[in-house]
């Protein structure tokens, strides 16, 4: 025999047990906000790589340095110095590891020939971050004097 309740009602009431749902589904949102993550992830490197500049060339005021300041210099024959000592490329992290090993202020000041290749002074550049220096700063020439 056909009866109008369907099995979730109560069948002495007639009062249906099914509910509205009041409630936000919000797994349609999170799809399309993952999609769009994912097309902003692969779309920002492209344009932050596709773009060309011409870097301005301006004159600073020179900073003040501390006192017992560690320059490290790179000639146009890729030799390394510390100062004025010759160290090689492999033994530079150890080396200013140990002459930062108690110092607070991790600063050194990074000094090379413009004509190295931009890879290479990277190269130097990694070796003393791998060292715990937390601050190279890039000495240039002040472009007003090496006019005169």
């Amino acid at each position: 025999m056909f009866t109008p309740f369907d099995d979730k009602e109560d069948r002495r009431s007639g009062v249906s047990s099914y509910r509205l749902m009041s409630e936000i589904n919000i797994t349609p949102f999170v799809d399309v906000m993952l999609v769009l993550l994912v097309i902003f992830m692969v779309t920002a490197p492209i344009l932050v790589h596709g773009i060309r500049v011409r870097l301005p060339s301006a004159a600073a005021r020179a900073l003040k340095a501390p006192e017992k300041t560690i320059v490290v210099s790179v000639n146009s024959g890729r030799a390394v110095y510390i100062n004025k000592f010759r160290v090689s490329l492999s033994v530079l992290t150890r080396k200013l590891s140990a002459i930062y090993e108690h110092r607070t202020d991790k600063q050194v000041f990074l000094k090379a020939s413009s004509s190295l290749p931009y890879g290479y002074v990277i190269k130097v550049m990694a070796a003393i971050k791998d060292a715990g220096i937390t601050k190279i700063g890039m000495v240039t020439a002040n472009p007003k004097l090496a006019e005169k």
